[in-house]
C-alpha cells in the first residue's frame, strides 16, 4: 500500500500518532505545504520572523526524517489542489493528517475528502486530550474558560506521548524541496530558532529546579520573553513540540522536586490553549465574525479609521508601553502575554477599530500564531468570546506603572514617540455644501 501523510502543525516525529500510524505500507510520501496567509484585514504574506521560524522547523523536520530513510515533499499551493495532484501521479492509496482548528483548515479538509476517491484518516491533532474524553461534546463546550477547566481537570486525563517512529517506508521518487528562502535572521533580543531539538533544550532548561518553572506564576507577566516566560509558545505553535509532552515534563519534574503553584500554573495554561482549540473548532466561522457568535451587535468596534491603524501596526501611538510591544514584534515576531493584551486593548478601546484588523497583524507577525489561540484571545478582549465580563479595557497608564515602572523596557524598544492628535482634519474633511 502506498501513503501519504501530510504535516500541517505537527512538525516532528515523536509523539505525532498519525505519523506512527503510517509504519505499515510499501512507500510513505510525506508532504508539507507551505502556509499562505490569506488576504485579510489589510495582510497578505507572513512577517519576516515567522517565515524564519516556520522555514527552520521545517528543515530541521527534514533532517530528522533522513535518519530514517525519508524525506519531505514542500510545495505551495491549496491542499484541495495539490494533493489529488499527487495521489493520482503516485497511484497513492491512502492519505492521512492531523485535526487542526480554523473554519479555512476544515472547510479545505471537507473539500479534500470530497475531491479524493481514497480513503481520508483524520488523526488526533495538537491536544491534551482526545475528543472522546471530553466530559462534554464539542456542541456543547462550555462558553468560558473556567468550567471548562474545571470539568477536565475531574473528568479528564492529558493523554501520554507515544514515542517517535523506529522505521518509515521509504518514500516514492519525486522532486523535493520547494521551501522558502528565509531571508531574515534570528534577532539578537531573541535569538529563538526553529525545529524539534531547539524546543527540546528550551523545554528542558525551563522545566527544572533551576528553571523558571516555580517561579512562573510570578514571572510569566515579564515584558521580555526569556526573563520569566516559558517561551515555549513557537515551538508548540508549529508542532515542533505537542502540549502533551509539556504536560508530561512538569509531572516529572514535580514527581521528582515536589510542586507548587507555579508549576500548576503552566499546566493551567496550556488548558487556556486547549479551550482556545476546541472553541475554534465549535465556533467555526464565528471565530471570524465581529461579534463572534453572538447576535448581540456591540456599539464600539464599528469604525475604522485609517491613520490610528497605521499609528498603532508602527508603535506610534501615544501609548509608550504598547508602542515598545509592537516594536518587539515586529522586530522579533514575539510579545508576552500581557503585552498582548494591553496592545489589543488599546486599538479595540481606544481606537473604538475593528479587532479582527489586530488579530491579522498578530497572524503575520507572531512566530507563535496558532489560529485558536491568537483570534480566541482577541475575541476575548474584544467581549465577544469567552470573557465573562464582556470585554477587557485595561488602563494604559495604570499597566505601564505596575509592569515597566522604572521604564527600561519602553526605552529599550523606543516606546516614547511624539504625542499625536487622534483625528486628523483639514479642507478635504470638510462636507460640500448644497
Amino acid at each position: 500500500m502506498r501513503r501519504l501523510y501530510w504535516f500541517q502543525n505537527d512538525l516532528r516525529l515523536a509523539d505525532n500518532p498519525g505519523l506512527a500510524a503510517q509504519a505499515e505500507g510499501e512507500q510513505l510520501l510525506l508532504l508539507y505545504l507551505w502556509p499562505r496567509q490569506r488576504p485579510w484585514c489589510h495582510q497578505n504574506e507572513p512577517g519576516p520572523q515567522r517565515q524564519r521560524f516556520l522555514v527552520e522547523s521545517v528543515r530541521a523536520l527534514r533532517e530528522a526524517l533522513a535518519a530514517l530513510g525519508q524525506d519531505l515533499l514542500v510545495l505551495q499551493g491549496s491542499p484541495e489542489l495539490v494533493i489529488p495532484q499527487l495521489v493520482e501521479q503516485l497511484r497513492i492509496d491512502r492519505v492521512a493528517t492531523a485535526r487542526t482548528p480554523g473554519a479555512y483548515e476544515e472547510a479545505s479538509l471537507a473539500r479534500l475528502k470530497r475531491t479524493l476517491s481514497v480513503p481520508v484518516d483524520v488523526h488526533q491533532g495538537d491536544t491534551l486530550f482526545a475528543e472522546a474524553d471530553l466530559p462534554f461534546p464539542l456542541a456543547g463546550l462550555p462558553a468560558q474558560f473556567t468550567p471548562f477547566r474545571r470539568a477536565v481537570e475531574e473528568a479528564a486525563t492529558p493523554l501520554a506521548p507515544v514515542p517517535a517512529p523506529a522505521t518509515l517506508p521509504p518514500p516514492p521518487a519525486v522532486p523535493f524541496d520547494d521551501t522558502p528562502a528565509a531571508s531574515a535572521r534570528p534577532p539578537a533580543s531573541l535569538p529563538l530558532r526553529g525545529g524539534r531539538a531547539e524546543g527540546e533544550r528550551r523545554l528542558a532548561r525551563f522545566v527544572s529546579p533551576e528553571g523558571g518553572l516555580y517561579r512562573y506564576k510570578e514571572t510569566r507577566d515579564g515584558l521580555d520573553p526569556l526573563d520569566g516566560s516559558s517561551t515555549l509558545s513557537p515551538w508548540l505553535a508549529t508542532g515542533c513540540l505537542s502540549p502533551r509532552e509539556v504536560a508530561a515534563a512538569v509531572a516529572d519534574c514535580e514527581a521528582a522536586h515536589g510542586s507548587n503553584e507555579s508549576s500548576y500554573w503552566l499546566y493551567f495554561e496550556l488548558l487556556w490553549r486547549e479551550f482556545y482549540h476546541w472553541r475554534a473548532l465549535a465556533d467555526a466561522r464565528s471565530l471570524f465574525r465581529l461579534h463572534g457568535g453572538s447576535r448581540k451587535r456591540r456599539l464600539h468596534n464599528c469604525t475604522f479609521e485609517p491613520r490610528n491603524f497605521a499609528r498603532w501596526c508602527q508603535g506610534d501611538t501615544n501609548f509608550p508601553l504598547v508602542n515598545a510591544c509592537m516594536h518587539q514584534l515586529v522586530e522579533t515576531g514575539w510579545m508576552s502575554n500581557r503585552g498582548r493584551q494591553l496592545a489589543a486593548s488599546c486599538l479595540i478601546h481606544e481606537y473604538g477599530i475593528d479587532w479582527r484588523f489586530g488579530a491579522a497583524f498578530f497572524e503575520k507577525h507572531l512566530i507563535d500564531f496558532d489560529v485558536a489561540s491568537n483570534y480566541g484571545n482577541w475575541q476575548y478582549i474584544a467581549g465577544v468570546g469567552a470573557d465573562p465580563r464582556g470585554g477587557r479595557r485595561f488602563d494604559q497608564v495604570a499597566q505601564a506603572a505596575r509592569h515597566d515602572p522604572e521604564g527600561l523596557f519602553t526605552a529599550k524598544w523606543d516606546g516614547e514617540r511624539p504625542k499625536q492628535p487622534d483625528y486628523v482634519t483639514d479642507a478635504a474633511d470638510w462636507p460640500i455644501g448644497h
